[in-house]
C-alpha cells in the first residue's frame, strides 16, 4: 500500500484532490491508520483514480462521476454530456465562423458603420393593420392614426414597455409607390378586431439584428448589409422582415438621431 503522498504521485493528482474526493465518497483510501491518521491506498485504486480523473476531464459533475464510477445511469449521463458538448462545440464553430468574417471585413477596410447580432424576441401580441400606401414617407402619417384608431375602440389598452412597433412590407419586390405594409404594434392584451385591425399573438422568434440611425431614405445600406452577413454566417431566412422604430420623429429633433432597427427571421442552415 501507499501513503497518501506517493500516491498523489503515482495518480498525479494533489493531496488535496485525493481528500476531496473521499469527502465526496469518489475514492475512500484502503486504509487509515487509527493512531496517526495516515491514509493508504493501493495500485487497484490507481485504476479508479484514472477513470475519475478522465471523467474531470470530460466535464462531468462529481455526482455525474459518482453514478458512472459506480454504475448507476451511465448511459443516460453519456448521452446527455455527449448532447452537451455538441451544442458547445456547434455554438463555438459559429463563433469561429463569425470572427473570421469580421476579421476579413478589418483586413479588407470594410466600413463597419454596421454589426450584426443573433438575439431573441420574445413571443407578443400585437395588434395590425395593412395599407397600400402612396410611398414609404407616408408611413409617419398613417402610425398615430393607427394607434389613435385601436385605442378609441379599446379604452384602456397599452404598450408594452419597452414600446416594440414594426412594419413588415408585403410586396414581392422593392417598390416606390402603392407599398403594401403591414404596421404592428405590440400591446400588453389583445382587444377587439374591427375596421382593418387584428390582434394576433406572434411566438418567438430568432433575427440576426442591425442598427441603423439616420433617416429611413439611407435604410437600403442597413438592408444590404444584414442580407449579406445571414448568407455569409451560415444561417437562413425562416420569414418576413420586420423594420422597428426605436427613436424617430416622435422624440428626436434630428433625422440623424433617428434609429431603426432592422429584425431578419433566421436560424443555421
Amino acid at each position: 500500500m501507499y501513503r497518501i503522498g506517493m500516491f498523489s504521485k503515482l495518480g498525479r493528482v494533489t493531496i488535496k484532490t485525493l481528500r476531496h474526493y473521499d469527502e465526496e465518497g469518489l475514492l475512500a483510501p484502503t486504509y487509515v491508520d487509527e493512531e496517526n491518521g495516515y491514509r493508504y491506498y493501493t495500485t487497484d485504486q490507481l485504476f479508479r483514480l484514472n477513470k475519475i480523473v478522465a471523467l474531470r476531464q470530460m466535464g462531468f459533475s462529481i455526482p455525474e462521476i459518482g453514478d458512472i464510477v459506480d454504475g448507476r445511469n451511465v448511459s443516460a449521463i453519456l448521452e446527455m454530456r455527449k448532447a452537451e458538448l455538441a451544442a458547445e462545440l456547434e455554438h463555438a464553430e459559429d463563433r469561429l465562423f463569425r470572427l473570421e468574417n469580421y476579421m476579413l471585413e478589418q483586413k479588407e477596410g470594410y466600413c463597419m458603420q454596421y454589426q450584426a447580432v443573433i438575439k431573441e424576441i420574445p413571443a407578443c401580441t400585437v395588434f395590425a393593420a395593412e395599407y397600400v400606401l402612396p410611398s414609404y414617407s407616408s408611413l409617419m402619417q398613417v402610425m398615430p392614426a393607427l394607434g389613435e384608431k385601436v385605442s378609441k375602440a379599446n379604452p384602456g389598452i397599452q404598450c408594452v414597455k419597452p414600446d416594440y412597433c414594426f412594419n413588415v412590407y408585403l410586396d414581392g419586390e422593392y417598390k416606390e409607390r402603392d407599398v403594401h405594409v403591414e404596421i404592428c404594434q405590440a400591446v400588453t392584451s389583445r382587444g377587439k378586431d374591427g375596421d382593418g385591425i387584428v390582434f394576433k399573438d406572434l411566438p418567438a422568434v430568432t433575427v440576426a439584428s442591425v442598427l441603423h440611425k439616420g433617416d429611413y431614405a439611407t435604410l437600403g445600406a442597413a438592408y444590404a448589409y444584414a442580407m449579406q452577413w445571414v448568407e455569409q454566417n451560415g444561417y437562413r431566412i425562416t420569414g418576413p422582415v420586420r423594420e422597428s422604430y426605436i427613436d424617430g420623429i416622435w422624440n428626436k429633433d434630428s433625422v440623424s438621431d433617428w434609429l431603426t432597427e432592422i429584425q431578419v427571421p433566421v436560424a443555421k442552415k
